[in-house]
């Protein structure tokens, strides 16, 4: 008998308290923070879907590697643990261990961006892009032309215009000092990218001599959706499809804090020997020394471990199968989200769903801040706040005002995703009371992080 129901893939032996709040003490909290839920305190959050980035919760095997970590300052044990892993799965010669996502962003692109130049990608991320226009350099989007339709239903959503990449690598092929790809495509819903379109964007890359390079943070879960929905795949384990990904790359940036399935870290891998020796040259600058790149022998060894784990087939089928079924419940409820539902988060259309609230008054940031107020769920916002901001001060209106609920793995049950799903029920009968905001301070670069608003009455 094969049975439908999908079960959490591990126990639970460890808990952590959580503190629910009425909507008057969130109301006050919420203000204090300026209206800005990443400046609320941690306690006062019930269910906190701001970020799937470090917040999961790690395996019984992950916490024994970390406790035989070796804290060596240069060539410590935890670090060739750390790189034998990676090289096993990305196969990259060069691998240079940093904090986080963003460091190995920075390191890179200080290497290989000048001023005046132009990166493209199926579509950056809020950090991919600040550290590129930190160098001057120009961030060019260049999403699949099915990614413009919040509501349309296509199994690689995520994939890179290929015409379009060819089109500005003849424009500019002395100006792109490599090109990107985005797995999943975080800010356009999570969405997958297909091998097709990798091995078509690494076809065209290596047609112009420019660098490929893979931004891993999902790698795992692309490797599935990749597994579950191109042909020929799907007898392909999802480690042989993650090598697949990679041999067709030049190297990848990485935020371990995702498919790594860590607390911190992450790291930049790579073949080009000179690029190499040039980026650890800026690691040992502002990081630390090659062999632990400003992270604890303990982060290393989490980073080992949870490689493989994210790479597990029963780990990645209830973690999708999750994240789907909060998409299904809330296309019943008649609740416009961005389909179909990706890999690690559900994207809520705000700009659909609170139509009475103008663009310039962001309704993603409303509808955050309400799903706060209202349920003591914290999201974020990936719309005009987050990517409206020019380098030279001015503002646009983004395409898409969506606010994204980003699971952390193997950290919440059923009943709190069900209450999610209520609560978001609850406001579709209260929508058209949720009033739009204004910003009254904000810094010069990723302002979502700590601008402040007033609400519009």
């Amino acid at each position: 008998m094969q049975f439908q129901t999908i079960i959490e893939p591990f126990r639970i032996r460890q808990v952590q308290p959580v503190r629910s709040t009425t909507r008057e003490e969130r109301e006050v909290a919420l203000q204090q923070a300026g209206n800005n839920v990443f400046l609320l305190k941690a306690e006062d959050v019930l269910i906190d879907l701001l970020t799937d980035s470090g917040t999961g919760a790690m395996s019984n095997e992950q916490w024994a590697g970390m406790m035989r970590s070796d804290e060596s300052y240069a060539g410590a044990d935890s670090y060739y643990r750390f790189e034998s892993a990676v090289k096993d799965i990305t196969g990259f010669e060069y691998i240079i261990p940093t904090h986080q996502g963003r460091a190995a962003e920075r390191i890179l692109f200080s290497a290989a961006v000048n001023e005046g130049d132009v990166v493209p990608n199926n579509t950056h991320f809020d950090t991919t892009r600040a550290n590129i226009e930190a160098r001057g350099a120009n961030a060019i989007d260049i999403p699949n032309k099915d990614a413009s339709d919040t509501q349309a239903v296509v199994p690689f959503k995520g994939n890179m215009d290929i015409d379009e990449l060819v089109s500005i690598l003849e424009q500019w092929q002395d100006k792109v000092p490599l090109v990107m790809m985005t797995i999943t495509n975080n800010s356009n819903g999570g969405q997958p990218v297909s091998l097709d379109n990798i091995r078509k964007a690494s076809e065209v890359c290596k047609r112009f001599n420019v660098p490929f390079f893979i931004d891993a943070c999902r790698f795992a879960e692309n490797a599935w959706f990749i597994k579950m929905r191109e042909d020929g795949y799907s007898e392909t384990e999802t480690i042989a499809i993650a090598r697949e990904i990679f041999s067709l790359a030049d190297g990848a940036t990485m935020s371990a804090k995702k498919d790594g399935m860590a607390n911190m870290g992450g790291f930049l891998a790579l073949n080009d020997a000179a690029l190499a020796e040039k980026c650890r040259s800026m690691l040992i600058l502002t990081e630390g020394f090659p062999t632990y790149g400003g992270l604890a022998g303990y982060d290393l060894e989490s980073i080992a471990v949870g490689l493989y784990e994210a790479l597990r087939e029963d780990y990645l089928a209830y973690r999708v199968r999750t994240v789907e079924y909060v998409g299904e419940r809330l296309i019943d409820a008649g609740i416009p989200i961005l389909r179909p539902p990706g890999g690690h988060a559900i994207y809520i259309d705000a700009k659909a769903w609170l139509s009475h609230i103008p663009q310039e008054q962001y309704p993603g940031w409303a509808l955050a801040n309400t799903l706060y107020v209202e349920g003591g769920i914290r999201t974020s916002e990936i719309g005009s706040v987050m990517f409206g901001l020019q380098p030279d001060g001015s503002e646009i209106l983004a395409d898409k005002e969506l606010v994204r609920l980003a699971f952390p793995r193997r950290v919440y049950t059923q009943s709190h995703i069900d209450y999610v799903v209520e609560v978001l029920c609850y406001i579709n009968t209260i929508v058209n009371d949720v009033k739009g905001v204004r910003i009254t301070k904000q810094p010069k670069a990723l302002r979502h992080f700590t601008a402040e608003f007033d609400s519009i009455s």
